[in-house]
């Protein structure tokens, strides 16, 4: 066999520019391969390996490739300088020649490797870049709170991409370009705390959404079961239960009424917001598409003139005006205290519990680790001075309440990145933003004196409500009258129930 010393290349590839992008290549190749195998048998390194091997590995192959036909080329030339050339003549390549030969072999064999190579690792550098782990912990201060939120959605499920991107070349390319600024913000630091929300820029939903969901389907009406804590010394149980008409009452009925009658196919409302963030709505256009029929509502109080109608966009509503966190929802501390409680992990013999946690939770913070040791130092502060007792024999309770609280804590609230429920409205419902009431206001008119109701039994009936021991019980054909608990003249009805609930934390 010849040995490898033997082999002779074109004497232009004797240069240092060529020696040196072999060194590269074959160094590369060789990183790429045992990282390759740590990653694939071993299962280690997580986003920055996956980013090395698929992106940063195979860079430095092909740059070091490129050098070897540089140098070459460089080396040409400044031989040809230096010689004269009577006659012009066109580079021949004779096989016969052993330099050449093994160049056309080396080469040869090399770029159909090098390529097969590429190809393996476009393809997987392509899926790599669209994985949830790729999306959601390369930039992990950046993309924390999302990453969290989104394991704890309904859609855990479901790939980022599918949402933010959808199929398609036009928006795969676009989210490229989108990515390489945020690369740039991330690397610099400039980045906004916490991260904007891509209403303007965001694909519509009938491109995404409604690949899974889709408008002509029939929604059935749902009970929903809620167990809330008054902030007494007992913890006191307060129970509602909701029909919520997401559809109508009878399946014959389509989509006729309900609250998914916004995205009956025969149906199209359209509005202007007053700015980008969508949260006050002065114009409403209804337009049946079966008979034509078309209504315009007015807000006298947000009044537009007809040139701002003109000039301002027109948004057809979809499912992302009503659900625009159905992956990324930061639930208040009522909530997630509330649900801690129902499952037992705060325990609810613990009194003043939920009035304390609401308490210490009111309170920002400026780190995760700052508001943790908040939580233990204050809770067991409270119940050594309060309740000593319980202090000293049941300690377990109390630690136990402490590290539920600091786990909800650390699912929906980041510090570090100045995010938590109040910085993303959510408009599901009414009660921390106006949600439903941006346009069910009873003061958006149309000419004809008519106008949006702000009537709650559109959207749901209150079939239960009230503590253990003074339940009310109705049914699904009649509606209870709602009851505030512990508001004896009934102030509620003054304004809205973001009016209060936004000031609670």
């Amino acid at each position: 066999m010849k040995k490898l010393s033997n082999i002779k290349l074109p004497l232009s590839f004797y240069n240092y520019t060529s020696y040196i992008g072999s060194l590269i290549a074959i160094v590369a190749l060789f990183v790429f391969i045992c990282l390759f195998v740590i990653f694939s048998f071993f299962a280690e390194g997580g986003a920055y390996l996956g980013l090395v091997i698929w992106i940063v590995v195979p860079s430095f192959i092909i740059f070091g490739l490129i050098l070897i036909p540089v140098g070459m080329i460089m080396k040409n030339r400044k031989y040809k300088k230096q010689i004269v050339i009577e006659e012009k003549v066109r580079p021949t390549i004779n096989l016969n020649e052993p330099r050449t030969r093994n160049a056309i072999v080396i080469f040869g064999i090399g770029s159909l490797f090098i390529l097969f190579l590429s190809s393996v690792g476009s393809y997987e550098a392509f899926h790599y870049s669209e994985s949830v782990e790729f999306c959601g912990t390369l930039c992990h201060e950046v993309m924390k709170p999302e990453y969290v939120a989104y394991h704890n959605s309904s859609h855990a499920k479901v790939a980022c991409v599918e949402c933010h991107v959808g199929s398609g070349a036009t928006w795969y390319a676009k989210s490229k370009l989108s990515g390489l600024y945020q690369v740039y913000a991330v690397t610099t630091g400039i980045f906004s705390r916490p991260i904007t929300t891509p209403i303007s820029n965001l694909r519509p939903a009938r491109e995404t959404c409604e690949e899974c969901h889709w408008p002509e389907k029939f929604y059935a009406r749902q009970l929903v079961q809620n167990k809330h804590y008054l902030a007494d010394k007992n913890n006191t149980e307060w129970d509602i239960s909701l029909q919520m008409k997401t559809g109508p009452a009878y399946s014959t009925m389509g989509l006729e009424e309900g609250i998914h009658w916004h995205i009956n196919p025969d149906t199209k409302v359209e509005y202007i917001a007053k700015d980008s963030s969508r949260m006050e709505i002065p114009w409403v256009k209804y337009t049946n598409l079966k008979t034509g029929e078309v209504k315009i509502f007015n807000n006298g109080e947000l009044d537009l003139t007809e040139e701002e109608i003109e000039a301002k966009e027109k948004r057809e509503m979809d499912c992302m005006d009503c659900h625009n966190r159905p992956s990324h929802e930061y639930h208040t501390p009522m909530d997630f205290i509330n649900g801690a409680m129902t499952s037992g992990a705060i325990p609810k013999n613990l009194p003043e519990i939920k009035s304390l946690s609401m308490e210490i939770l009111a309170t920002d913070y400026s780190t995760t680790e700052e508001a943790f040791a908040a939580i233990d130092s204050e809770i067991k502060t409270f119940y050594a001075d309060n309740y000593e007792e319980i202090s000293t024999q049941s300690p377990e309770l109390i630690n136990q309440a402490i590290q539920a609280i600091q786990e909800e804590f650390a699912k929906n609230i980041f510090p570090e990145m100045n995010v938590k429920w109040s910085v993303y409205p959510n408009n599901i419902g009414h009660m921390e933003f106006n949600g439903c009431f941006r346009c069910h206001d009873d003061m958006h008119l149309s000419k004809q004196g008519e106008s949006i109701p702000m009537d709650c039994n559109l959207c749901h009936s209150i079939i239960a409500q009230g503590s253990i021991d003074t339940i009310q019980i109705g049914s699904i054909y009649k509606s209870l009258d709602f009851v505030h608990p512990d508001d004896e003249y009934e102030s509620w009805k003054e304004g809205l129930c973001s009016d209060c609930h936004r000031d609670l934390y």
